[in-house]
């Protein structure tokens, strides 16, 4: 999965990864070629007292020296750049990607995943590309080329090249094998602790009021616990790895400085036993630069899996081969025997559900928690697509245009509404980007908010993440204001007056009569205050529609409403 991750978008690159290549083969060439020179002036100029050969062959080494550093500092930066880049593209296609997502998908990956595979996951390939291309591309070279220039200064010695790098690559393969699915549980552990940590931040409150601290504290201590045990298990092995290592290498030293010894009394000079020594080095040294990256690539391609999850998932809400992109803008909507089944459901969620909404209309939806009223909803706005009958705006079928046409048409405030970090001023235009400053203030005005903005200080109060610092009246009443500055020929309100007082919510309605005189509306509401003056009702019951009427007819012909209305107020209240 990492190479597949990586074939195509390093081809955007392949200048710079080309570069890389050659300074990299230069560097490499001169390492190897810095030993035999040592060799030379050993052998040929401090032996036989020849100064000249000692300042001749030092100024070559030295020139070649700053060739080697020379390559070295460009295939860093240029490495690093791609690699940069490719962590930078891949963060890129994975949010652009996850914007596709319906709420299934989103609800599939979960937020806590996906913002691992973002950052965390991202980062490991993007080290993983950086390592290889400014190590493992030399080591190769490295490894092969020490070999014929050890060979070339002692073939009696080269047995022991035959016994080395065998026990190096034995050490490389066990590494590799356990710490792959380590990585892959590493992976997972830090999913958890962000899920919990989401959890606890966004639920602070709730743990506060039900005294869960503890309960908290001890839920996190686990998953922390876990991702330590896994890290330690890592910890282990690599603490394991590298004295190994290094332990060969020492005694690979001492195995050559023993039986070059015996040689010298063959005849091999001091200075090629000193080259074969460097040779040797610079082998073990490439084989752990192969062992460091061998630890880094199970990880890496562990991670690359989880990103190519999210790149290879489809969304369910396909764009049309042929879109729609215009239409007659009068926000006419009709849904036609609608059905919704989550896929593997033994039962669906809304099954034949039928219904109008005129322009100039307030349409509203009502039934028990769990009657499918917020997944009805959400099928307007194609944020989950149908899975029987259809939904059409101005009868075209919402499939049919293009999202772009159809988000425009549309003003949805959802049942938790969400603002962002900025300002009101900016959270408000998030409904129309250039909306003015007299069009915003008309918006809140309208939505029963301008009031509690001019005590924040106006239009550029600070709204924290999440609209934490206000209310969650508040936030209901500024996410109303954003649909409305958005003006569009269809409002859909999700449950979006509950957390209003009765007097705030009366107004809003009574304010919203004129704003919306030309719109159509459907309004999804726990309460039957909010609603009973709308012009056409529907209840909802375990996915179905088993009522439409007013409130009148409704009160009078059927049982469910009339039960959903008793248990808010009194016969006469109702009547």
């Amino acid at each position: 999965m990492l190479i597949r991750l990586l074939r195509h978008r390093l081809r955007a690159y392949g200048g710079l990864v080309a570069v890389v290549v050659v300074l990299q083969l230069v560097q490499a060439v001169a390492n190897l070629y810095l030993p035999s020179l040592n060799a030379d002036i050993i052998d040929d100029g401090v032996a036989k007292g020849d100064t000249g050969v000692i300042l001749r062959l030092g100024g070559i080494m030295l020139a070649i020296t700053l060739v080697q550093v020379a390559s070295a500092i460009g295939a860093v930066y240029a490495g690093a750049r791609v690699a940069m880049s490719i962590g930078r593209d891949l963060r890129a296609g994975v949010f652009d990607h996850v914007q596709t997502f319906s709420a299934r998908e989103l609800g599939r990956f979960g937020a806590p995943s996906l913002i691992t595979r973002t950052t965390n996951d991202v980062m490991q390939v993007q080290t993983v590309v950086y390592m290889t291309l400014t190590i493992m591309i030399a080591a190769p070279v490295m490894l092969v080329g020490g070999v014929i220039m050890a060979l070339r200064e002692s073939i009696e010695l080269s047995w022991l090249l035959v016994v080395i790098v065998p026990v190096l690559g034995a050490l490389l393969g066990f590494a590799v094998v356990r710490l792959r699915p380590l990585f892959q549980a590493m992976q997972k552990c830090i999913d958890a602790i962000n899920r919990i940590m989401r959890e606890q931040i966004g639920g602070i409150r709730v743990i506060r009021a039900f005294v869960r601290d503890r309960h908290e504290r001890e839920r996190f201590g686990a998953a922390n616990s876990d991702l330590m045990s896994v890290g330690l298990s890592v910890g282990r092995l690599m603490a394991f790895m590298f004295p190994t290592v290094f332990l060969i290498m020492n005694l690979s030293s001492a195995a050559v400085l023993w039986f070059g010894s015996l040689e010298i009394e063959n005849g091999l000079g001091v200075g090629s036993l000193t080259a074969f020594l460097s040779y040797l080095m610079q082998i073990l040294i490439s084989v752990m630069m192969a062992v460091m990256m061998f630890m880094l690539v199970p990880r890496a391609e562990v991670s690359a899996g989880r990103i190519g999850e999210v790149l290879d998932a489809r969304t369910t809400v396909l764009p049309p081969v042929a879109p729609v992109t215009e239409l007659p803008r009068r926000g006419y909507l009709e849904l036609r025997d609608v059905g919704f089944r989550y896929p593997g459901a033994a039962d669906p969620v809304l099954r034949g559900v039928s219904f109008t909404a005129r322009p100039g209309e307030t349409t509203a939806i009502i039934g028990s928690t769990g009657a499918g009223k917020t997944t009805l909803l959400g099928m307007i706005p194609r944020l989950y697509d149908v899975t029987d009958g259809a939904v059409l705006v101005d009868g075209v079928d919402v499939r049919d245009l293009e999202l772009e046409t159809l988000w425009s048409t549309i003003g949805l405030v959802p049942q938790k509404p969400y603002l962002f970090r900025g300002t009101v001023a900016s959270n408000i235009r998030y409904g129309k980007e250039d909306a003015t400053d007299e069009e915003v203030w008309h918006a809140l005005e309208v939505a029963q908010a301008a009031s509690f903005v001019r005590e924040m200080g106006g239009l550029d109060a600070e709204i924290a993440q999440g609209g934490t610092n206000v209310s969650g009246g508040q936030r209901q009443r500024l996410a109303i204001a954003r649909a409305l500055v958005r003006r569009p020929e269809i409002y859909l309100f999700d449950d979006s007056f509950s957390a209003l007082d009765f007097a705030t919510d009366a107004a809003l309605r009574a304010a919203l009569v004129p704003e919306t005189r030309d719109a159509t509306v459907v309004v999804v509401a726990q309460r039957v205050s909010t609603i009973r003056h709308a012009d056409r009702i529907v209840v909802l019951d375990d996915g179905a529609v088993v009522g439409i009427g007013t409130h009148a007819e409704l009160m009078a012909d059927n049982e469910t409403y009339r039960e959903i209305v008793l248990s808010q107020v009194t016969e006469e209240e109702a009547a």
